[in-house]
């Protein structure tokens, strides 16, 4: 049979606030008939593995009209939501992948994505060394091993430039991003202090992953919390929240400090303009010199830095230095 199910989740309506299943996302039930498509130049039919569901995705749903859209293109209302994942080549007519290629790069929330030669990702997808399966899950490679990964790497070390025994912030700690932050800032030295929202994300990052300190900012007032645990002050802040929390952060910075912007989720619910968090004390950054930089991760694609990257990490994930929890959702319709 070549008719086969291609289940899709579309974007029903531009979220306000925190996304709601119901009111926001459907799930489309599609077919596709594989073998009968007759393909074009350059051309061809992945089969979706898995996709990394990370904070950007949220950006990527905003109204055209916000001002967040004039960086970046998002997803139109009855369009496939999109995410960076892994998947399987099993039809082409593109000289560049051959059926059964493992390929990374941009795809829907989809069983399978029949790309074009005028879709922005065509020539953007790039092959899954499979020699790395034999250590690594491929679940990994939908983001870990890539430009996520790459995303905590190039930041922490090209704009924190950590220095050993200095002291790193990292908010959201226990996410993704904070995760790996905070393991590479420990193979170089660093105190590393993190903040998460939940007791049993406490006991992870210093249990599993060695942080010197971990709190719950629920339980905790921030400005007590970074007292404590930052007696000697913040030479890192590693910032994925914005807001309030930047805002107590910089108070706790010392001279020269480096602030890496690496996100606002804090922020990116909040769809009114006027209801965005003023930080009010921005003339920390003059007063103590503290360079304060955010970035893209493109910007370091094909640099040496992303060479170092491939090296270190699976050199780190070999030794034991690095671990990664996950948590796996299996279907699409899930």
């Amino acid at each position: 049979m070549t008719v086969k199910s291609n289940k899709g989740v579309i974007l029903k309506a531009y979220p306000k606030g925190i996304p709601e299943v119901d009111e926001n996302f459907e799930l489309v039930h599609r077919t596709i008939d594989i073998e009968s498509l007759n393909l074009k130049e350059n051309e061809f039919i992945l089969r979706n593995l898995c996709f990394s569901i990370d904070p950007y995705v949220r950006i990527t749903l905003q109204d055209p009209t916000s001002i967040i859209m004039k960086y970046g293109k998002g997803v139109l209302t009855g369009q496939v939501v999109n995410s960076i994942g892994v998947s399987e080549v099993v039809k082409t007519n593109n000289p560049n992948y051959k059926v059964g290629d493992l390929v990374y790069g941009a795809i829907g929330w989809e069983e399978y994505s029949h790309i074009k030669p005028d879709d922005a990702s065509v020539s953007s997808f790039m092959l899954v060394n499979k020699e790395l399966l034999k250590d690594t899950p491929l679940s990994y490679h939908a983001s870990f091993l890539k430009l996520g990964g790459l995303t905590s790497y190039v930041s922490l070390i090209d704009i924190g430039k950590p220095k050993e025994g200095e002291t790193i912030y990292i908010s959201t700690a226990a996410g993704f991003i904070g995760q790996l932050v905070g393991q590479i800032a420990k193979i170089k030295g660093l105190r590393v202090v993190g903040s998460t929202g939940s007791d049993e994300k406490v006991d992870f990052l210093l249990n599993e992953l060695k942080f010197d300190a971990a709190f719950n900012y629920k339980k905790i007032d921030l400005n007590k919390a970074l007292s404590e645990y930052c007696p000697n002050g913040i030479d890192i802040y590693y910032d994925n929240v914005g807001g309030k929390t930047l805002e107590v952060a910089l108070e706790h910075c010392n001279r020269f400090a480096r602030v890496v912007a690496c996100g606002m989720i804090s922020q990116y619910q909040i769809t009114n303009p006027e209801e965005r968090y003023g930080v009010k004390n921005l003339i920390n950054i003059v007063l103590k010199s503290i360079i304060f930089q955010g970035f893209l991760v493109t910007d370091y694609l094909g640099k040496d830095i992303e060479k170092e990257f491939d090296k270190d990490i699976i050199e780190w994930i070999k030794s034991g230095k690095i671990i990664y929890k996950e948590t796996v959702i299996d279907g699409v319709e899930n």
